[in-house]
């Protein structure tokens, strides 16, 4: 897969659809890869008419791993002790901006979910010029008084350092039994293929730590948001118990003109039953553009 350089790291990425079609970006979350955006979802916003990029964020996947930077305490962050972050959320936003001006795009269509969301957020209040328009999709605004997960141990989230690859797989098929999707099911066999698929590719917990520390120390973008003139659709599951629905209605309620997409049964993933409706809601918002 190709790479470009950006912000000082390697980012690694991959394309879908005609390079003459308006660009859009997907951001993927917390310590997930390009990858979890799947391949058919990205097929179906390239049948839209848009040359689709995914990319692996710094510090995971093939991009670069800045192991350099040193671990993240995260029971101290757990704990309330921001000390130990090595970068923030907009490093990661810098990162994206730097990919799209590397890849000579005037604009792009960004689409973002959970803490890709969050960076896309900022990549559209700090580089306007950059965005053509904005899907910010189970995410928040960094107002701790939304948003905020409803599971009772989000410890649950970080990867086990010391884990084989047959426990890292068996904690992903957990951890996406809690968050996903609970009226829109995949099957068990999916769920252990899809989690086998990440480990193979790589598998780095260091990483998902300071990309996690990255977003417990970012800032309220509720200020930026309320000052964005880009055409906004906000999306979320009503049954996301990562990232609870009050982040997108607050999201929403921040961006002058935002759209609110509510979905019934959706939880913190991106199953193939809604796939429709996001790529049309997604879609519908950028011809705003």
């Amino acid at each position: 897969m190709p790479f470009v350089r950006s912000n000082s790291v390697d980012l690694c990425y991959e394309t879908f659809g005609d390079p003459a079609d308006p660009t859009m970006l997907l951001i993927m979350g917390l310590g997930e890869q390009m990858t979890t955006w799947p391949d058919g979802f990205c097929a179906a916003l390239a049948a839209r008419g848009f040359h689709v990029i995914r990319f692996d964020n710094r510090d995971i996947g093939l991009s670069t791993w800045l192991d350099h930077l040193g671990d993240v305490d995260v029971p101290a962050l757990f704990a309330g002790d921001l000390s130990s972050a090595r970068y923030g959320l907009p490093d990661m936003a810098a990162d994206t901006a730097g990919l799209i001006e590397a890849l000579g795009v005037r604009r792009a269509h960004l689409v973002g979910v959970s803490m890709g969301g969050m960076i896309a957020q900022l990549v559209a209040a700090e580089r306007p010029d950059l965005v053509a328009s904005l899907a910010s999709i189970s995410s928040t605004t960094g107002d701790r008084s939304v948003g905020q997960a409803t599971l009772d141990d989000v410890s649950l989230l970080m990867p086990r350092p010391d884990a084989d690859s047959a426990a890292a797989i068996a904690a992903d098929v957990s951890l996406y039994r809690l968050i996903g999707s609970p009226g829109l099911e995949i099957s068990e066999d999916d769920r252990i293929s899809s989690a086998a698929a990440k480990v193979r590719r790589a598998y780095h917990p260091a990483g998902t730590a300071r990309q996690f520390a990255a977003t417990v120390t970012a800032a309220d973008r509720t200020p930026s948001l309320r000052m964005l003139k880009v055409p906004t659709v906000v999306i979320h599951g009503e049954a996301d118990r990562l990232v609870d629905v009050s982040g997108g209605r607050a999201t929403a309620a921040a961006v002058p003109g935002a759209e609110l997409v509510l979905i019934p049964g959706m939880g913190h993933d991106l199953p193939e039953g809604v796939w429709g409706r996001i790529v049309d809601a997604i879609a519908t918002n950028a011809a705003r553009a």
